[in-house]
């Protein structure tokens, strides 16, 4: 631990080995693809131990999908809320398939896909209105959802060009879950399955976390391809890829107490290193501490832990510590590496706002545009 400066992400090769092997044997055995998502984990120098497995990945950004042209090695499959006149023939060069999410776009850009160098797959994410998912920050079919076709929309009338369907209803799910997400995609779409060539079942397979039942998800879908032998299945999770690899190192670096709360203070924030924290909100674990209604937790020792930003809720507790914490004392958060690591900097590849200044004679000075080079610089 002496070694590593602090805060740090620390990524340990033999567990993300571990979850690369599984998920490789169960891609396997059901015959289905199963790519990894950017959005939830886009570390690329620890691209080379994908490749060995032989997975590709989704994109959701021109720059995500073009990491995957150059990191990955292979073309990413595109799938974007919305693209742009500026943006679609990037996506276009750096991908095999694509994904819209309206038919407003489909109809807009797939004509362009005809002047692609490459054969360019099309597909149309759809909106099955059903969705295990509780919290509706995370949930793509909440009521008005701007995410995907749903069949009403859709009609009875496949768009010529459209060669598959993508969904995305999980969020660290069950394979229960997508059973009966399945069988809301049979009673609404079941029409179109067997004219399409690829059915993406989105991200949100938790396949590495220790309860999941994987044999029940090779059994569900080998026998949805059963079903439909045209399809070729697609699976593409982000978090089960880097599901519990590795930690954040932090370091305390002051105690204070008021009103009878101790907090200890951190060199690390999570408005800015840890912002799923405060968004989901979900408590990270934190190696060797337990929650305060634990039997064993000896309350003289219970610290609520504050970030080091001047965010006042840049804080979360409260947890109890096995002896009192002091500056100099390390914090580890545990499983820290899938979507913390993407989220302390560009998610899904979407660059920073350009900043400029209007000057009073009319004149505009650009200070700074972001580019690919910015998104990929931090593993530089």
């Amino acid at each position: 631990m002496n070694k590593i400066p602090s805060p740090c992400y620390v990524i340990e090769e033999s567990l993300l080995r571990r979850n690369l092997t599984l998920i490789k044997n169960v891609s396997e055995r059901a015959e289905a693809d199963i790519i990894l998502a950017f959005k939830a984990f886009a570390l690329w120098k620890t691209f080379p131990l994908f490749r060995e497995y032989g997975f590709a990945s989704t994109a959701s950004s021109v720059n995500e999908a073009r990491l995957a042209w150059e990191e990955m090695g292979s073309p990413a499959h595109a799938c974007s809320p919305a693209y742009t006149e500026e943006n679609f023939p990037v996506f276009m060069k750096y991908s095999s398939h694509i994904t819209f999410n309206s038919r407003s776009q489909f109809n807009r850009f797939y004509p362009l896909t005809a002047a692609s160098d490459h054969k360019i797959s099309c597909g149309l994410r759809i909106n099955p209105e059903y969705s295990e998912v509780s919290t509706n920050l995370y949930n793509p079919c909440a009521p008005g959802s701007r995410m995907g076709v749903t069949a009403s929309q859709l009609g009875d009338t496949l768009p010529e060009g459209i060669e598959g369907f993508h969904f995305h209803t999980l969020c660290e799910s069950t394979s229960c879950d997508l059973e009966k997400t399945l069988d809301a995609v049979e009673e609404r779409f079941g029409r179109f399955l067997n004219r399409l060539k690829w059915l993406n079942m989105g991200g949100g397979h938790l396949m590495t976390r220790k309860d999941y039942k994987t044999q029940h998800l090779i059994s569900l879908l080998k026998s949805f391809k059963a079903t439909h032998p045209n399809l070729q299945i697609i699976l593409e999770p982000g978090s089960a890829f880097a599901w519990q690899t590795g930690y954040l190192l932090t370091t305390v670096v002051d105690i204070v107490e008021n009103g009878g709360v101790k907090t200890a203070i951190i060199d690390a924030s999570f408005s800015c290193h840890m912002p799923d924290c405060l968004e989901m909100p979900y408590k990270p674990a934190i190696r060797g501490a337990v929650d305060p209604d634990n039997p064993a937790a000896k309350a003289e020792n219970s610290y609520r832990i504050g970030g080091n930003s001047c965010l006042s809720g840049d804080f979360m507790g409260d947890w109890v510590f096995e002896k009192p914490l002091k500056p100099g004392d390390p914090v580890i958060f545990e499983d820290m590496i899938h979507y913390t690591t993407v989220k302390t900097t560009m998610f899904n590849g979407i660059p920073h706002p350009s900043i400029a200044m209007l000057h009073e004679n009319g004149e505009l000075e650009i200070f700074r545009t972001f580019t690919y080079a910015d998104y990929r610089r931090r593993m530089d």
